[in-house]
């Protein structure tokens, strides 16, 4: 928290430029429902990537290389466990025919709701990994400091990544309706059959129901809640005890999500590879966990392997395309 402290104006700025480019996106440009064409989602992609990079060059001049590091490695390692997610957003408006005018309003909200959950889980994991470091220990002659939760978050990623490298792609439709989200909504509200309009609730017969759209924005929220799983320990591995790095760059990946979908859903062959890719991320950040109190791997040597990897995953993805 050091750097909250000793850089407020950082801050000040960061939370002026969220909160002014969440308003013009909700107020202004996106005022009209409309399908969101590429150009459009090409622009605010462009936009938030620019933002993303002025930031970081701003902790660069203010807090040194090793910082500018962290939240760059942080920052695009959300990104790319983020396109998994993607994946899923694709197959859930599938699913319940949403219609595409609809896609980017589901999207702000369950990202909105995605930067709450991701607040509470960077903060208070970053006050639990500083209460679990055990006793300095003497192993192998050299005494190391080993803390349980990274350890742990070590191994698990580790296994996540073994898991995704060998995963199938799911045969058949997913029956999204017996999501946690969706179960919830319908034992709160009746639920429609029918969309109406951009409403999340509508009267039918004297009685007020929510429509379609609440449940996807709710099995939304617990997507996104499931693979904060393994994107927040991968995370914690670049700048374990700086919320402040880790919260900033997490945002700004999530908020160029929407764009990144409406390219993604057409562009779909460029990733075709990028499980492999990720898969191996994650095995090496839950290596670098281990062995970090007896080895430490800097931030900037962390980015380089990390888009080495990403890079190599695309292109492979565009020489040898899944065709499915």
């Amino acid at each position: 928290m050091d750097n909250l402290i000793n850089h407020p104006g950082i801050l000040t700025g960061f939370t002026i430029v969220i909160l002014a480019m969440l308003l013009l996106d909700l107020g202004i440009f996106k005022k009209n429902t409309h399908v969101i064409s590429n150009r459009e989602a090409l622009m605010w992609s462009a936009l938030w990537i620019s933002l993303a990079m002025g930031f970081s060059g701003v902790i660069y001049h203010y807090m040194g290389v090793e910082k500018f590091a962290q939240f760059q490695a942080a920052y695009w390692i959300e990104k790319a466990l983020s396109v998994d997610n993607l994946f899923v957003f694709i197959m859930v408006f599938g699913f319940f025919n949403v219609p595409r005018e609809l896609h980017h309003k589901v999207l702000f909200w369950g990202i909105i709701g995605a930067l709450v959950l991701r607040a509470i889980f960077i903060f208070s994991g970053v006050k639990l990994i500083n209460m679990t470091y055990l006793p300095e220990t003497d192993i192998f002659g050299h005494l190391v400091k080993i803390n349980v939760i990274l350890t742990v978050f070590g191994f698990f990623l580790i296994y996540a990544g073994i898991k995704s490298w060998f995963s199938e792609p799911d045969e058949g439709e997913k029956d999204f309706t017996k999501s946690p989200g969706a179960r919830l909504i319908h034992r709160i509200f009746k639920v429609s059959n029918n969309y109406d309009g951009d409403k999340f609730f509508t009267v039918e017969n004297g009685i007020k129901m929510a429509t379609p759209l609440t449940v996807v924005i709710a099995v939304i929220e617990f997507t996104d809640l499931i693979f904060a799983v393994d994107s927040i320990p991968a995370i914690f591995a670049i700048a374990p005890n700086d919320p402040f790095i880790l919260y900033t760059s997490n945002i700004f990946a999530i908020l160029g999500l929407r764009a990144l979908y409406f390219l993604l859903a057409n562009f779909m062959y460029m990733f075709s590879r990028l499980k492999y890719g990720l898969a191996i991320i994650l095995a090496f950040i839950g290596i670098k966990m281990i062995i970090a109190p007896f080895h430490h791997i800097s931030s900037p040597v962390s980015l380089m392997i990390v888009g080495s990897i990403l890079i190599l995953s695309v292109i492979t993805s565009l020489l040898f395309p899944v065709k499915d």
